[in-house]
C-alpha cells in the first residue's frame, strides 16, 4: 500500500516550477504527521488481531489460608515467620484496584526494604505488545513434583556452588546431585538420552547449551567499547561457606522482614574470569538489565559483515549502509526495548498473576517441616533427598543458603526478570545476525582455571547466544534467588516479546525487506520482522 508521502511525490513534479522547494517541504511535513499517524494505526490493529488465551495461576494463594506458597518479602510476617494475611491482603487489594494511593498503603515489614516497584505491572506498552497480551504456564505448584525436582536441584547447587565447570565431571560432590536428580519423576533440567549427567548438570535447556564450555563465549571474549576494551575478568567472592547467607532463622528472618543482617560479601583480591557457579551468580548480582547482551552486540558487530544476518538489505548494496535502520544505531534501540517490554511482560505475571514464593521463602517451609514438625505438604522427593542431608550436615538448618546476604529481590519469583530479558535480548541477536557464524578464536579455561586458552572446536553464534541466555538466567538460579522453571518460562515469553518487536518494527523502515529466518529456542525456523 502506497504511503501519502509516495503518492504526493507523483504528483509534485508538475507543479514545481510554481511551488518553491521551500513550500513543496513543508506540504510534505505536514502529510508526514498524517503519514505517521496512519502507521502508528496499522501498528496497532496488527497487535489487536493476535489472540492469545487466558492467564492462570497455580492456584497455591486460593489453596493455602497461611500462604506458604505465596510471595511476601518485605511484607509483615508473624513470629513464626509466616506471612502476616492482613499485610499481604493490603498488597493484594492495592494490585487489584491499581490506584497509586492504595499502594502507598501498603503494609510493610519492620526494616527499610521496599518492595521492588509492584505498579510496573501496570505500565502499557508501545514497542511491542501490551505486557498483558503474552501468557504463560502457571507457576510449578508448591506440593508439586517438579517444584521438589527444581528444589532439590538448588540445594545441591549451594553443596556445588565452588567447584569449576570444568571439573563438574570429575567431582564428587557433583556425581551425587546428578544420581539423586535422577531419581527425581519430574525434574525438567536437560538430559542424554533420558538421563542426567555430569555434561548436564546445570545447564540451559535450549539448543547449543550442551556444545563446548560451559560459559558463553560473550563472557569470554574482550568487549570493544569505544576506544577501550573491556576484559573478561571481574571481581569474585571468595569461596565457602563465609559466603553463604540466611542460614539461620534469625537471619532469614530479618530480611524476609525486610531488614538487613549487617553481613557482607568477602571478594577475591584479583580479578579473574568466570568459571564456578558462584562466579556466575555474583555476575547477576550486579549487572544492569541487557547488560550482557549489549556486551554480545558489541561483540559481535566487531565481527564484520560476515557475522551480519544474510537478509540485511544493506549487505550487498553498492551505495548506502544502515545505521538507523538495519544497523548499529537501530540495534542498541531494539535492545533497550528487549529490555523494556520484558520487565512489563515480567512483572504483569510476577505481581498480578503468579506471586510465587522465592526459593529462600521454600527453605523456610522445608525447615518447618522437618524441625518443626508443621503439615506443610511439601513433595517427599525434596523430603527425603540426600541434598538436604548434607545441606544439613554444613549449616546445621534446612534454610536455602543464599549466595547475597540480602537474599532475593523483593518482588515474586515467576518469572525471572533476567531470563525474559535474555529470551528477548537472544532473540533479537540471532534475528539481526548470522546464526551460523562461526566464533572466531573460542576459549575455554585452561584445566587449572589460571587462565583462558583456545577452544579446539566450533561455536556457532546462534547457539552461544541461546548458551548465554541460560547462562544468565542459571546464574540466578545458582545464587539461591530463582527455581530452573522461573528461567525456562521466562526465556520462552522474552522470545515473544523479541519478536513481537521485530515484526512491528516492520511497519517503521522504508527498505525493501523480506524478513529475517530466526531460529527459535525449541528449534523451529520462522520469519520475523516484515509486515504480512
Amino acid at each position: 500500500m502506497r504511503s501519502v508521502l509516495q503518492i504526493l511525490a507523483i504528483f509534485v513534479p508538475l507543479s514545481c516550477q510554481a511551488i518553491s522547494s521551500e513550500q513543496i517541504f513543508q506540504s510534505k511535513r505536514a502529510v508526514r504527521q498524517i503519514d505517521a499517524q496512519r502507521v502508528k494505526a496499522y501498528v496497532m490493529e496488527y497487535c489487536a488481531d493476535k489472540v492469545q488465551p487466558g492467564v492462570s495461576s497455580n492456584g497455591d494463594e486460593s489453596l493455602y489460608s497461611d500462604l506458604r506458597g505465596t510471595f511476601g518479602k518485605s511484607l509483615n510476617h508473624q513470629a513464626n515467620g509466616y506471612i502476616d494475611v492482613t499485610s499481604f491482603n493490603s498488597l493484594k487489594y492495592a494490585l487489584l484496584d491499581g490506584s497509586p494511593t492504595t499502594f502507598d498503603q501498603i503494609q510493610i515489614g519492620t526494616g527499610t526494604l521496599k518492595l521492588a516497584n509492584p505498579q510496573g505491572s501496570l505500565c502499557y506498552s508501545l514497542a511491542g505488545n501490551d505486557g498483558w497480551f503474552h501468557t504463560m504456564p502457571a507457576a510449578p505448584a508448591f506440593a508439586s513434583a517438579e517444584t521438589a525436582g527444581e528444589m532439590v536441584e538448588l540445594y545441591w547447587t549451594v553443596l556445588c556452588r565452588d567447584v569449576p565447570f570444568n571439573e563438574f565431571d570429575s567431582n564428587a560432590i557433583v556425581a551425587d546431585a546428578v544420581a539423586d536428580l535422577n531419581t527425581l519423576s519430574n525434574f525438567k533440567g536437560p538430559k542424554v538420552g533420558g538421563v542426567v549427567t555430569t555434561g548436564t548438570f546445570l545447564r540451559g535447556n535450549t539448543s547449543g547449551d550442551l556444545v563446548g564450555p560451559y560459559v558463553s563465549q560473550f563472557l569470554y571474549q574482550n568487549i570493544p567499547f569505544g576506544s577501550t576494551t573491556i576484559p573478561p575478568e571481574q571481581t569474585v567472592p571468595t569461596p565457602g561457606t563465609t559466603n553463604d547467607f540466611l542460614t539461620t532463622f534469625a537471619d532469614w528472618y530479618t530480611v524476609v522482614n525486610g531488614g538487613a543482617t549487617g553481613d557482607s560479601i568477602t571478594y577475591e583480591g584479583t580479578q579473574r574470569f568466570i568459571s564456578t557457579p558462584r562466579d556466575l551468580g555474583e555476575y547477576v548480582h550486579s549487572d544492569f538489565p541487557g547488560q550482557p547482551f549489549l556486551s554480545a552486540l558489541l561483540i559481535i558487530n566487531s565481527y564484520g559483515s560476515d557475522a551480519v544476518d544474510p537478509a540485511n538489505p544493506y549487505l550487498n548494496n553498492a551505495n548506502q549502509g544502515g545505521f538507523v535502520s538495519f544497523g548499529i544505531g537501530q540495534y542498541v534501540e531494539l535492545l533497550n526495548e528487549a529490555v523494556e517490554e520484558g520487565l512489563k511482560a515480567a512483572w504483569f505475571h510476577k505481581w498480578q498473576v503468579n506471586r510465587r514464593l522465592r526459593p529462600e521463602e521454600f527453605g523456610f517451609y522445608v525447615q518447618r517441616q522437618i524441625v518443626e514438625g508443621d503439615s506443610l505438604g511439601i513433595n517427599a522427593e525434596l523430603i527425603d533427598s540426600n541434598a538436604l542431608t548434607q545441606i544439613f550436615s554444613n549449616f546445621s538448618s534446612y534454610f536455602l543458603p543464599q549466595a547475597y546476604p540480602e537474599g532475593c529481590p523483593t518482588h515474586p519469583s515467576y518469572p525471572a526478570g533476567h531470563a525474559v530479558i535474555s529470551g528477548a535480548c537472544a532473540t533479537l541477536l540471532k534475528a539481526l545476525f548470522n546464526e551460523d557464524f562461526e566464533i572466531p578464536s573460542p576459549l575455554q579455561p585452561n584445566a587449572t582455571n589460571t587462565a583462558l586458552e583456545a577452544y579446539g572446536g566450533t561455536l556457532r553464534l546462534g547457539d552461544e547466544l541461546n548458551k548465554l541466555a541460560a547462562n544468565i538466567s542459571l546464574g540466578r538460579d545458582h545464587a539461591g534467588v530463582h527455581y530452573r522453571s522461573d528461567g525456562i518460562e521466562g526465556i520462552l515469553l522474552g522470545e515473544k516479546i523479541a519478536i513481537d518487536i521485530l515484526n512491528n518494527c516492520a511497519f517503521l523502515n522504508n527498505e525493501n525487506f523480506e524478513g529475517y529466518t530466526l531460529t527459535k529456542f525449541d528449534g523451529t525456523t520462522i520469519k520475523v520482522g516484515t509486515a504480512q
